[in-house]
């Protein structure tokens, strides 16, 4: 569990399914990209254009799918996570899940980080 006096950046959040523990700097970053593309459009009430499209294309063929996908990430991120910059994203897909990884860099830093989502 983490003391609110711990905390070192300004930007935190809770962690996902683990009760007490923070979040912070790229790991902040990682965490909001996935909630970003994991959360359908129109799912969150006072947010409708909150989210991406992703699972629209989930039955497409895979080369209609993937350009389609790398798309929505980068539309998504550009509208809801302006704290990066995307460099880069590569899908994957297989018989049973969506791999998505995206190469980011930190605006105010250039930090460079990489998130990967599963759907």
């Amino acid at each position: 569990m983490t003391n609110i006096n711990e905390i070192t950046y300004v930007d935190w959040q809770y962690k996902l399914n683990q009760i007490g523990s923070v979040a912070e700097g790229a790991e902040d970053i990682n965490q909001c990209i996935a909630i970003i593309l994991t959360t359908r459009k129109g799912s969150v009430p006072h947010r409708p254009t909150f989210g991406s499209e992703i699972y629209k294309y989930v039955d497409f063929p895979i080369n209609e799918a993937v350009p389609n996908i790398i798309r929505e990430t980068t539309d998504a991120l550009a509208l809801w996570e302006t704290r990066v910059t995307v460099k880069c994203v590569n899908v994957n897909i297989t018989e049973h899940k969506i791999n998505v990884k995206i190469e980011w860099s930190l605006n105010e830093t250039k930090t460079q980080g990489r998130t990967i989502v599963n759907l």
